[in-house]
């Protein structure tokens, strides 16, 4: 395989005197392949090495790294060396029988198995997914000896030296309070923001696809181009985003939760959240958005953002996509904001189907007051994100504890809070002028 000349220097980095490196960047741009190569290296160096590569999610980790990467490597640059990859504890077996084991961080059983052993090699992959407690937690395990003969290149001498020790990092680059921006870029604890007593060990190294070009499909750099902003400056640029002082959602927090819509569980109780606005059935072009988000309350005990159907339009066309989603998901009830425009919300809905269930919320306190809990909820993985949501997601990421700092209207987040409010009936976000409906149907997602 040709390093290109930017994956080179990277190269250098992993193998420089460094104890902590970190790899950040755009996507698809060699990050992980060349942390993974070097792991392997360092393997077959020291006979009876140990090295953990861990995700927040075990499951992530065991189909990105040991089902894609770590075979991939194996066949483009070691592609005479045996290694035997153990399905059942998930870890490669390689010549001298050193072991590098892979692990999600989100299986505490499987953490403390991994954990109760030494490594010489830690890699954190997409660690802006990982909570700092659990890359504090890692570091303790960064403690075995491995001894190795290399032939000293001066006298042609047989000596022994031993393997340093290395912890490895990459990331898509989330927000500049994650703390990895703190360690590596401000070589500052992230705990109480006191200089680092040995910032020469922490150091990194910017890969964009750009610096891959050569290894991607010719369209690939487009379709990055076209992303919105926020994601744009993350996916291409390879930048932190700045964050709003008091911010209540950040990326990394909704990264970190973010479910595969195959992982979902059943769903005991779903809503379709509606937060209304002017807008009419012709000429709505300047008014803001009817906010439109399907929910759902898991058998985990988690809820879990759905769909969003947000759209710009009059009264006919949202109550259709509203009572449309309820049917599709087999939802509860719809739930919506009265403030603007009273009965006729609720009009609208049960033009579009009658007798739907449906339940009225007047917002009786600030944004940010009803914000603050749902906030909170997502933080502690109650909520969830099954899938992307751009829009959405950039609203979230506006409210702070002082109010909402976006340039448009909240509408997405709103129906959102609204939802999660529905669904996690001690969270009180607003004054309910209905009492609680009974669940009429049992939706599955």
């Amino acid at each position: 395989m040709k390093l290109t000349e930017r994956q080179e220097l990277a190269r250098d980095l992993l193998v420089g005197p460094a104890k902590h490196v970190l790899l950040d960047g755009g996507s698809r741009s060699g990050k992980t392949f060349l942390i993974v190569r070097n792991i392997v290296v360092r393997a077959l160096k020291a006979k009876r090495s140990r090295h953990a590569i861990m995700r927040f999610r075990f499951q992530h980790c065991k189909e990105s790294i040991g089902l894609d990467t770590l075979p991939a490597v194996m066949r483009m640059c070691f592609p005479d060396v045996r290694y035997v990859l153990n399905k059942s504890d998930w870890y490669a077996i390689l010549p001298g029988e050193s072991e590098i084991w892979l692990g999600g961080l989100d299986d505490k059983e499987r953490t403390e198995k991994i954990l109760g052993k030494e490594y010489a090699t830690l890699y954190l992959n997409e660690c802006s997914q990982i909570p700092l407690a659990s890359r504090n937690l890692a570091v303790t395990r960064l403690a075995q000896r491995c001894e190795y003969s290399m032939t000293d290149k001066a006298t042609g001498e047989v000596v022994k030296s031993v393997l340093p020790l290395k912890m490895f990092y990459d990331a898509n680059p989330p927000s500049k309070s994650h703390w990895s921006h703190k360690l590596f870029y401000e070589h500052v604890s992230p705990e109480n923001r006191r200089p680092l007593p040995d910032p020469e060990n922490y150091v990194h190294l910017k890969l964009n696809p750009v610096d891959n070009v050569e290894n991607l499909p010719s369209d690939y750099i487009r379709e990055l181009e076209n992303l919105p902003g926020r994601l744009k400056t993350r996916f291409l640029y390879g930048e932190y985003g700045d964050v709003a002082p008091g911010a209540l959602w950040t990326s990394e927090i909704v990264d970190r939760y973010r479910a595969n819509s195959g992982e979902l569980p059943q769903m005991l109780r779903i809503v379709v959240a509606v937060d209304p606005s002017g807008a009419g059935d012709e000429d709505n072009e300047g008014n803001d958005d009817i906010g439109i988000v399907v929910a759902g309350l898991g058998i985990d005990g988690n809820g879990y953002v759905l769909e969003d159907l947000t759209c710009k339009a009059g009264p006919k066309v949202w109550g259709n996509v509203a009572v449309t989603a309820y049917d599709r998901y087999k939802a509860n009830l719809i739930v919506a904001e009265v403030n603007y425009g009273g009965a006729m919300v609720e009009y609208v809905v049960q033009t579009a189907k009658p007798h739907v269930p449906f339940k009225k919320i007047t917002a009786s306190r600030g944004k940010a007051v009803r914000a603050e809990p749902i906030a909170a909820l997502t933080e502690d993985g109650k909520i969830r994100f099954a899938g992307q949501f751009i829009e959405l997601e950039d609203e979230l990421c506006s409210f702070t504890n002082k109010g909402y700092v976006g340039t448009k209207s909240p509408n997405r987040a709103d129906a959102m809070i609204w939802a999660f409010s529905e669904l996690f009936p001690g969270i009180v976000q607003g004054k309910s002028q209905d009492k609680p409906l009974p669940l009429p149907r049992t939706g599955i997602v």
